[in-house]
């Protein structure tokens, strides 16, 4: 028996409808207005969709493919396959007919759920050398390819495959135990293929429980949550997902990025979760923005950051008329900041990467609470988190609750406790290598402070070591450079070399005027090589080596001729850089700056 609430995750669902019954649960746009569906007009549609999949033959155990935007239709897929002791496989939206492949085959998935027929296409013909997949169940209505051995099917004839089934499926989620798979998440694959994680009932509640528990001092009841970063992340999946289902929260599924800001302001909500790139992304926006409005508002801007910072550092360190200063300038402008994500922001969360302190820092100087986690998927997903009352920007705060941390003698993070995944799916040396003793692995090397935060340095594996035999942190320094007005992303390079070296992306903002100004075309693929863009960044570079030790300094860069992005496979859909794919594109060109 488990000493969580519930025995597993489609129970916990159950229980919550009956708690909530008629009250508005998930939110999404209809023609420009958001609108909800209750508790109970969900369970209604997750029993549909069970008892249809069980009409298609799926028994225990089965693994179901679940590749959707974020709306009611994946909450609903997700909880009607556990409901039935399946095992859902959450699939990007982004995935290539290549992606989608080896996720189909590696998982033997005999079912998939899709929401589209953009999305459908790739899928449908991934399935086709997919020997285990059954059916495919489309919002829209498709044509199977006419080489498909498996069967094509709208939603709606799925659902209506189980409509005389009287099958009670309250009684068969109730039959599913903690320690069963409920799903496997695959990596986004930052360095290679995709591993397949499985995650237990058990591992997703010991992360509500931890998350109910950090955020516990904000006053948690009838919260809403803003749903944008990719469910099929285990990030988004539990934090996003499980956490508001299983605090009886309202989830409203965002248009889009671009739309976050319009989204904010319609909805108002108390807890958003979001990765680094997107307060990289917001922090730039927000600089440019006050740029071009100079004179007195940046002025105002610049000393509310200043004053900020300065009370961040020590609370008693304003003196009186510092103090009175800044309590108008929370007036005059913190109070428009918070009007601009709604209003009634709790907490901003951070994870999937390491947030740049300064840029924690510039948000908290703006009055936003912003409180850096750190996990993996295979830690499902979070190991640790900064609490409201004790918040330490430049560290990812305390363990979660009931876990227990490590550093080993090189330094690597280990963590154990009933976060450890049940092991990677078909693949017992992966997960030798991985979980030892019952302890994780991480691959992050850090370090734990006096109060007990936890303090990224790096990845284990991404350290350079230069050919000195100096260690040196690439996303430290990348980050640097990333916070010049005049880049937006940069790789830095330099393993077994004798200097650090870069590749920069600039900011395309900068660039369109940098062009205009000199009378050169503004297409980053044209300018990639040009000589005068190379001398304009060297002042740039210059600045970010004078904060460096000199093994640190950026001897030499190169331009890269696209920004790095999802679309081109650049960076993972949670925004990492996919450090060997870019490798594989501008290699050369990094290998060119030692001769």
């Amino acid at each position: 028996m488990s000493e969580y609430q519930w025995p597993n995750l489609a129970e916990m669902f159950f229980e919550q409808v009956a708690n909530y019954s008629d009250k508005p649960f998930v939110w999404t746009k209809r023609d420009g207005i958001f609108e909800p569906l209750n508790w109970n007009d969900v369970s209604e549609r997750v029993v549909h969709m069970a008892r249809g999949l069980k009409a298609m033959g799926v028994e225990p155990g089965d693994r179901v493919m679940l590749v959707a935007e974020n709306s009611p239709l994946w909450l609903i897929a997700d909880f009607a396959i556990m409901s039935i002791g399946a095992i859902v496989v959450p699939a990007y939206t982004t995935n290539t007919e290549s992606d989608h492949l080896h996720v189909l085959s590696d998982s033997g998935a005999i079912g998939a759920i899709v929401s589209s027929r953009k999305l459908a296409h790739p899928l449908l013909d991934a399935a086709i050398n997919a020997p285990h997949v059954k059916f495919i169940a489309t919002a829209d209505s498709m044509e199977k390819p006419d080489n498909a051995s498996y069967k094509v099917m709208n939603i709606e004839a799925l659902n209506e495959a189980g409509h005389e089934s009287r099958e009670n499926i309250r009684e068969l989620a109730r039959q599913g135990k903690p320690d069963d798979t409920a799903s496997i998440i695959y990596t986004s694959g930052t360095g290679g293929k995709p591993k397949g994680v499985m995650l237990t009932h058990r591992n997703q509640f010991h992360g509500c429980a931890g998350a109910s528990d950090a955020l516990f001092e904000l006053d948690i009841h009838e919260e809403r949550f803003l749903s944008f970063l990719p469910l099929s992340h285990s990030y988004e999946h539990m934090a996003g997902h499980f956490f508001p289902v299983s605090i009886g929260a309202e989830i409203y599924y965002a248009e889009s990025v671009e739309g976050l800001s319009i989204n904010m302001a319609e909805m108002h909500p108390t807890i958003m979760t979001a990765v680094p790139r997107l307060y990289e992304i917001l922090y730039e926006k927000i600089m440019i923005g006050v740029r071009k409005q100079g004179g007195l508002k940046a002025f105002l801007f610049m000393q509310t950051i200043a004053l900020g910072k300065k009370k961040y550092n020590d609370p008693n360190s304003l003196n009186f008329i510092e103090r009175m200063f800044d309590s108008l300038l929370d007036k005059m402008v913190r109070q428009k900041v918070r009007d601009r994500f709604g209003g009634k922001l709790k907490a901003l969360v951070s994870g999937g990467a390491p947030l740049n302190p300064d840029i924690g820092l510039f948000f908290t100087a703006l009055g936003l609470r912003i409180l850096q986690g750190y996990g993996q998927t295979e830690t499902s997903p979070v190991i640790s988190v900064n609490r409201p009352s004790s918040m330490r920007v430049e560290t990812v705060g305390p363990p979660l609750l009931n876990t227990q941390v490590k550093i080993a003698d090189d330094g690597e993070i280990l963590a154990t406790g009933d976060l450890v995944m049940k092991g990677y799916w078909n693949n017992p040396e992966a997960t030798a290598e991985v979980i030892v003793d019952g302890w994780v692995h991480t691959g992050d090397i850090g370090e734990i402070t006096e109060d007990g935060h936890l303090r990224i340095t790096d990845r284990k594996k991404d350290l350079i070591v230069n050919s000195g035999g100096d260690n040196i942190a690439p996303q430290r320094l990348e980050g640097m450079l990333a916070l010049e007005q005049e880049i937006a992303q940069a790789m830095v390079f330099g393993d077994k070399r004798p200097y650090i070296s870069a590749l920069i992306v600039p900011d395309p903002a900068w660039l369109k005027d940098w062009a205009k100004e000199n009378d050169k075309d503004g297409d980053l693929a044209t300018l990639a090589e040009d000589t005068d863009l190379h001398k304009a960044l060297a002042p740039v570079v210059k600045r970010v080596n004078e904060q460096l030790s000199k093994i640190e300094n950026i001897r030499r860069y190169t331009i890269a001729a696209e920004a790095f992005t999802i679309e081109n496979e650049l960076m993972t859909p949670t925004m990492k850089i996919r450090r060997y794919r870019v490798l594989e594109l501008y290699g050369a060109a990094l290998e060119g700056l030692y001769r």
